[in-house]
């Protein structure tokens, strides 16, 4: 509830409750209510009890909002705490000046004083009666209005699905084989170690033979995405709406 908001019928419900300055630091509790005498309108808090002491204290009341927290007005705790001192229930025009100087508000001249014990539902009743006194009688005109909103519905499955299967792979591969063959040459050389007697000679003969090894290697990532489109559909639906007829036996009011 803003400041607008705080007509003299919800005063009742604002006097002792907790004042926070701009910053949320509490400042006090509200003791008093002061309305303006031509406007009719709350204008200040009395600040009581709290780190003024018996100092009396009062704050503007534009700008501030209610909550059911309490009251938090525009303004900081040093700037409350330096106001002007009050004395009496009714402010004069000169200190209502120095209070509205000090906190940098325009001043309209209006006096202001405490709202006290007043019978506040009568009071609202009496505004009320103000502005309907030139009404002999009135009617609500009402009209349907269509409000659309949007629901999300599944449309449609999509399913990855992974099985195994057996293929023949031929893969070529150079294998080496060894193959022995005897030659002769001849030598005419004389050797003086060279002794008749038996002898042999063996040689092994290596070739290769492919050996086969398997292992898993990624080849390929498959996922799901969506991509989302955004389309325009208009919604139609019938309304019903009031009219109003004016009937009358004098033509000046037609």
């Amino acid at each position: 509830m803003t400041y607008q908001e705080l007509t003299i019928d919800r005063l009742g419900a604002v006097r002792g409750a907790d004042v926070f300055d701009r910053n949320g630091e509490k400042i006090g509790a509200v003791e008093e209510v002061f309305y303006g005498v031509d406007t009719n309108r709350p204008e200040w808090l009395g600040i009581g009890t709290g780190f003024f002491g018996t100092k009396r204290i009062l704050v503007p009341l534009e700008g501030a909002t209610v909550s059911d927290e309490g009251v938090t007005v525009g303004y900081s705790k040093d700037q409350v705490k330096d106001a002007p001192d009050i004395h009496g229930d009714e402010l004069s025009a000169a200190t209502e000046s120095e209070l509205y100087a000090h906190y940098g508000v325009a001043y309209g001249g209006d006096r202001a004083f405490p709202a006290g014990d007043r019978d506040y539902d009568r009071q609202v009743d009496l505004d009320r009666a103000d502005v309907d006194a030139s009404r002999e009688g009135e009617m609500t005109r009402s009209e349907e209005e269509l409000r659309v909103g949007k629901e999300e519905v599944a449309t449609g499955r999509l399913r990855l699905h992974k099985w195994v299967e057996t293929e023949q792979v031929d893969v070529p591969v150079e294998l080496k084989k060894e193959k022995a063959r005897v030659y002769r040459e001849p030598a005419n050389e004389v050797s003086p170690d060279a002794a008749i007697r038996d002898d042999a000679l063996d040689v092994t003969l290596r070739e290769e033979r492919p050996v086969v090894e398997k292992h898993a290697v990624a080849k390929e990532r498959i996922g799901i995405e969506t991509d989302t489109d955004v389309e325009t559909e208009t919604v139609s639906g019938k309304v019903r709406k009031e009219r109003v007829e004016i009937e009358s036996d004098d033509e000046q009011l037609r």
